[in-house]
């Protein structure tokens, strides 16, 4: 497997509703929205990859109340740094936001993912 497809069947734990970039109109909440956010290439001088892939994502979560969304980004992050699948530290603490449109409340996280290739 992947290490985007080891993540969403991870975040799929915490909510069923797991989707890449953006959900879809009109997504049923809470869910959960994942983003690679770029990493470092790791290759060897002859140019072959290294057999790990590292990466920087964001993990988002959208709820009806901030409470929600606070307690499943929290069960996420618990998740990610408890999976076997990969290595996965937080970079920093959750950012909380309210999204007018969707009149739907947010929690934000960034994550150091190490992964297979």
């Amino acid at each position: 497997m992947s290490t985007e497809s080891d993540l969403v069947e991870l975040l799929q734990g915490v909510c069923p509703r797991v989707y890449p970039d953006v959900a879809p109109a009109g997504a049923t909440n809470p869910y959960i929205v994942w983003q690679g956010l770029g990493g470092n290439t790791l290759r060897f001088l002859d140019n072959t990859p290294a057999s790990l892939r590292h990466g920087y994502l964001q993990i988002s979560v959208y709820s009806t109340t901030r409470a929600q969304s606070l307690a499943l980004i929290r069960q996420a992050e618990d998740a990610l740094c408890a999976s076997g699948l990969f290595t996965a530290g937080p970079m920093g603490e959750p950012i909380s936001t309210y999204e007018d449109d969707t009149k739907l409340f947010g929690s934000i996280q960034r994550f150091s993912v190490w992964g297979a290739r």
